[in-house]
């Protein structure tokens, strides 16, 4: 569990090494092995028999965080608030004034192993592509819970600790010493271990900054006009931008200001109060189900097709140097590949290639690539005009204009110089697969890849399987996916695919309760406050109004006889048709928008739509939003149009934004409560109409009877 090693110099080296696991993580077994060597450590320095500790690891990586399907199970907050405060024992105890400790990191130190890093005097890290150090913890709703947030506000002050604790970011090595999170990097594990010890003999005694007399925080504390200043522009950003839907990051301000005006100890019982109570925190506990359980689930091939081998992509091809495009490049150039970035001239596939450089010196200048990665970066991406220079290629990706012809055109013009065992993909994301495909030479070869924008950016994919889309074809794509570090989900080629027509169901409510009469700058407010990224109206406009009126013509046709049309579609025809507002690309639909990209809702609204609600319900208005999504998500499952809870949940939270901090479209019924879920249906059904009517499938899906 913990390897003890004493040289000659009095220096102890502690491998930590847990039994029976590829990685070591922070639960009550390594807690329990820590103390009796913290007190042989405090027998031995008493004695005078101790010069310096270095704490490293084993395994590939230093030390991963806390056990997570413990965090889940945990609900007894006495028991989650003893255990916070024993490991703050521990590392207290390994911190206090006499005996310097260095951590060596060896790979990847994250959430309560940073904390550990952080309780040590010096930390050098090994330089590696995945050696992720930080503070993950606001991903799952959690705060860091063994002194992390104190230990850094100490170290860096309220307002450089903040961006670092509330981001969830992962830092690699060199971005963690320039952020000033470790003081030191090597490129080899001996070389490390020799700058631990070389440290160690320089500095005969270690004093953290709390523990000398007249420590002071960088920056001073919130009882100071200035910090308190910065606490209440924090807060007042946080509550703009969150809707103060995330506890985790309010706990983290609210730790900072308070802890700031106390003493190290008092700080430290500050934040496990506040980590108790997140942890039994039903927000917690949905976030941890959508970005640990499920995610997992969908990394481990939970969708993907059984009996194919591993497919590793080397070379990826790109048609079309667009925004989507070259975003799609930059993520495939992000994770090793190489690309071949085709347009119809290249220099306008020259373009593509440019917007990489910018994005790579933005990159640069965060501190999140070195000089030599952008130029690899840049040198593994070819711009042409020509076809022919796909025939290396194991995947080629068409991003071109949302129409059918050019899209089967670009195919054709590709799949003449493509080996035949490679893929050929189209990013559409209205035009059926199985349609594109029929012209394909190879359609058990074709498939769908969804990327959404900025496709360098957003972590999901959607695969989209045609008629005669093979499984290994499937699951090809699914390791491609997997090979840029994105979260794949399967679908069925079906209108709207999975994402659009659940997020269609957003729009047509917001749209529905303008029809209705209520207030445009109450929808979109409230739509945002449920837990939205954008209201439905700003949405709708982004989209296009011709493009959500296509998604529900196409459920017209898909359903037949038994489609009943949506309140919402004489909103959009008289949008489009009477008055010539289509949405932000032509600077005109349910808002204003300036040349410099302002907007405003269109003044036009109150004389077309007119505002005849005076009195509303505010939680049901948010309900229908949520609803609306959750029902149409719900019939997905019933049609077979996705396949698993996993995809489901992170597709709404990745696809298009429903809220995170709800666990996602299916853990939103669990959260909500199975029974009141299907009562509440019933309620708006009968309110409000057949959108509202629980699909057969619900109750059983919800673990009922």
């Amino acid at each position: 569990m913990i390897r003890y090693k004493k040289d000659t110099d009095h220096i102890v080296t502690l491998t930590l090494d847990m039994s029976g696991r590829s990685i070591n993580l922070i639960n009550h077994e390594i807690a329990e092995a820590f103390i009796p060597v913290i007190e042989h450590l405090k027998r031995e320095k008493s004695r005078g028999l101790l010069r310096g500790v270095i704490i490293t690891s084993a395994k590939k990586s230093f030390l991963a965080g806390g056990e997570l399907e413990y965090l889940y199970q945990a609900r007894e907050p006495e028991e989650i608030f003893r255990f916070a405060e024993k490991l703050k024992g521990i590392l207290r105890d390994l911190e206090r004034p006499g005996i310097p400790v260095v951590a060596a990191l060896n790979g990847a130190a994250l959430g309560a192993g940073f904390e550990l890093a952080l309780a040590c005097h010096y930390r050098i890290a090994l330089s590696g592509p995945r050696a992720w150090l930080g503070f993950p913890e606001v991903q799952y709703g959690l705060i860091p819970g063994s002194g992390g947030i104190v230990r850094l506000m100490w170290l860096m002050g309220v307002e450089k600790a903040w961006p670092i604790l509330s981001s969830g970011r992962r830092y690699t090595p060199q971005e963690a010493l320039q952020a000033g999170l470790v003081d030191e990097l090597a490129d080899t594990q001996r070389e490390m271990l020799d700058k631990a010890r070389s440290w160690l003999l320089r500095n005969r005694e270690g004093r953290r900054p709390w523990d000398r007399s007249g420590g002071a925080i960088p920056g001073g504390t919130a009882r100071e006009h200035g910090v308190a200043a910065v606490i209440r522009q924090l807060a007042t950003r946080l509550a703009s931008r969150t809707h103060n839907n995330f506890p985790a990051l309010q706990a983290i301000l609210n730790i900072l200001a308070e802890g700031s005006r106390v003493d190290f100890d008092t700080a430290s019982r500050i934040e496990s109060r506040y980590y108790t109570g997140l942890l039994c925190s039903q927000a917690s506990k949905n976030m941890i189900k959508a970005f640990w359980f499920d995610y997992n689930f969908i990394k481990e091939g939970g969708n993907r097709p059984k009996g194919f081998g591993k497919f590793r992509p080397r070379r990826v091809g790109i048609i079309g140097a667009g925004r989507m495009g070259s975003g799609i490049a930059l993520a495939c150039l992000n994770h090793g590949l190489s690309v071949v970035l085709k347009d119809v001239s290249k220099p306008i596939a020259d373009r593509g290639r440019e917007y990489v450089r910018q994005r790579l010196e933005e990159w640069a200048a965060e501190g999140r690539k070195t000089e030599t990665e952008r130029e690899d970066m840049l040198n593994r991406i070819q711009t042409t005009e020509s076809s022919r220079d796909f025939e290396e290629c194991d995947l080629v990706i068409e991003a071109v204009f949302e129409n059918r012809m050019v899209k089967q055109k670009v195919m054709r013009e590709a799949e003449e110089f493509m080996d035949d065992y490679a893929l050929f993909a189209s990013n559409t994301v209205s035009i059926p697969i199985t349609k594109l495909a029929e012209g394909s030479l190879r359609p058990e070869n074709f498939v769908g890849l969804h990327f959404f924008p900025p496709a360098e950016e957003v972590p999901l994919v959607e695969i989209v399987r045609g008629a005669r889309t093979s499984d290994e074809t499937v699951a090809r794509a699914f390791d491609f996916v997997r090979a840029i570090r994105k979260t794949p989900i399967v679908v069925k080629d079906d209108w709207g695919f999975f994402a659009a027509r659940v997020q269609n169901t957003y729009i047509l409510e917001g749209i529905t309760m303008l029809q209705e009469g209520y207030p445009p700058a109450l929808i979109e407010n409230l739509g945002r406050q449920a837990g939205m990224p954008f209201g439905a109206l700003a949405l709708a406009d982004s989209l296009g109004l011709n493009m959500v009126l296509r998604y529900e013509n196409q459920a017209a046709e898909h359903y037949g006889a038994k489609y009943v049309q949506h309140p919402a579609v004489g909103v959009l025809k008289a949008m489009l048709e009477e008055l010539q507002r289509p949405g932000q690309q032509k600077r005109a639909g349910f808002y204003d928008y300036e040349a410099g990209g302002a907007s405003r809702l269109w003044p036009g609204l109150a004389e077309h739509f007119p505002v005849s609600v005076e009195d509303f319900d505010r939680q049901e208005l948010e309900n229908r939003f949520l609803f609306a999504q959750v029902l149409e998500a719900v019939w997905c499952m019933q049609e077979k149009v996705i396949h698993s809870v996993a995809a489901a949940n992170l597709g709404s939270i990745h696809g298009w934004g429903f809220p995170a901090f709800k666990g996602g479209v299916i853990q939103f019924m669990h959260d909500f409560g199975p029974e009141a879920f299907i009562r509440q249906c019933k309620d708006y059904e009968s309110k409000f109409g057949q959108r509202f009517r629980a699909p057969r499938i619900l109750p059983g899906l919800l673990g009922l009877k």
